[in-house]
């Protein structure tokens, strides 16, 4: 403990001397260890905000629409059109295991929809209950989604998107108050929650009325399904998934399993994919653009050092000469040389606090994420400035005790 004290007391001597020479190498651990927060801190709350926007579709979920054989097939030529039904749902979910939700979707556009005298032209969407979950089209408060007694009661029920709420009522409330949508009155059972949607099919949620399959098929007398849209428990085995989804339907409607054009699939899991390991990368070279500037600083720090050995042989001489090892005078040099990068790595992550702090008002958010300094980002940068403070402290340190007794007592 005295043998620290000590070394903090010559610290704080040599800081005195040397003002300007210390200021400056604090100077450079501080911006190099703000550098390296700010910048990952900005590659994670991209990515961040990049798998919030793409979600707006649905997590883990793939699309999967009706198209045309372009394989020969059990004596069945090319070009034939496959079609979707309501009893192909239950025939996927008995043989493929990989399927947390599967909801049907019926789809038309054209159709008006009416309140008064304003009208507009939404996507009409006839879907099961668990559409919400797997979409994530989440009702407003005071509103509902679709329900099992809706479905099976074929009720004239629906909820709008928020843009076609808005274009219908104004401000106004919608909810328990009816919609034309064509000659048939709907009832309005709830209004979508606002959110970003970067992907979709069809239309924008925002743009939709979501009524019951089973009403969707009466009222408008419809037996094909535009598309089926099932959620992947294991998201790292969803191309298997797919491929067994094909290969189930394949079996019904008598196509090769491996004809895509016949059933068309859009995986949004290959995006996440996607999303990882460009932001790896991503980060990684954020990353490294700090870790350059904080290597900057590390020198700086090391060439400081190595001035204070110089300056202070004679010292060193004589605190060998009355029996100090080695060890004594690199840990001595060593410790000093952990002290400016401390005090210039603290002063760092107080400013790199403050600077993410302060992003979080910007209007950013919706378009690149705001920085997010997450406990990987403390500890990578924890771990790059434990490794240019050990370099940079242990080179001037050896030279100092490396140094020749009789050599410095002769200076």
């Amino acid at each position: 403990m005295h043998h620290l004290s000590s070394i903090l007391s010559e610290f704080i001597s040599d800081i005195r001397a040397q003002k300007l020479r210390v200021f400056m190498t604090v100077f450079g651990i501080t911006w190099g260890t703000v550098a390296i927060i700010v910048l990952v801190a900005f590659g994670v709350g991209f990515k961040k905000q990049l798998a919030v926007n793409m979600h707006g579709i649905g997590e883990h979920i793939a699309i999967m629409f009706p198209g045309r054989t372009t394989k020969a097939f059990e004596g069945f030529g090319i070009g034939r059109g496959i079609s979707f039904v309501e009893d192909d749902i239950k025939l996927i979910q008995s043989q493929v295991n990989n399927i947390s939700a599967i909801s049907p979707e019926y789809s038309k556009y054209g159709v008006p929809a009416r309140v008064g005298t304003n009208i507009t032209n939404p996507t009409i969407t006839g879907v099961h209950p668990i559409y919400s979950d797997m979409r994530n089209v989440i009702p407003e408060q005071g509103g509902r989604f679709i329900n099992d007694l809706d479905l099976h009661d074929r009720k004239r029920v629906v909820l709008l998107g928020d843009e076609v709420k808005r274009l219908l009522f104004g401000e106004g409330d919608a909810i328990g108050k009816f919609v034309y949508i064509g000659e048939t009155p709907f009832m309005v059972i709830g209004v979508m929650q606002k959110k970003i949607q970067n992907s979709s099919y069809n239309t924008r949620d925002q743009n939709r009325v979501f009524i019951p399959a089973t009403t969707y098929a009466s009222v408008f007398g419809e037996v094909y399904l535009s598309n089926i849209i099932f959620q992947i428990k294991d998201p790292s085995v969803s191309e298997q998934t797919t491929q067994d989804v094909r290969a189930a339907l394949s079996k019904r409607y008598k196509f090769d399993p491996t004809d895509q054009d016949a059933v068309w699939i859009w995986d949004t899991n290959e995006f996440d994919k996607f999303i990882f390991y460009f932001f790896l990368a991503f980060n990684i070279f954020m990353g490294l653009i700090g870790s350059f500037t904080l290597g900057v600083g590390g020198i700086g720090v090391a060439n400081i050092m190595y001035i204070v050995v110089q300056e202070r042989i004679k010292e060193i001489g004589i605190k060998r000469a009355v029996g100090a090892k080695r060890r004594n005078i690199l840990f001595q040099f060593f410790m000093e040389t952990l002290f400016i990068i401390s005090i210039g790595s603290l002063f760092g992550f107080t400013i790199a606090f403050g600077i993410i702090k302060g992003l979080q008002f910007i209007p950013i958010k919706d378009f690149v994420g705001t920085p997010v300094l997450s406990l990987e980002v403390a500890l990578a940068t924890v771990s790059i400035l434990a490794i240019v403070g050990f370099t940079a402290g242990l080179m001037p340190a050896r030279r100092a005790a490396n140094l020749d007794v009789i050599d410095c007592l002769r200076q």
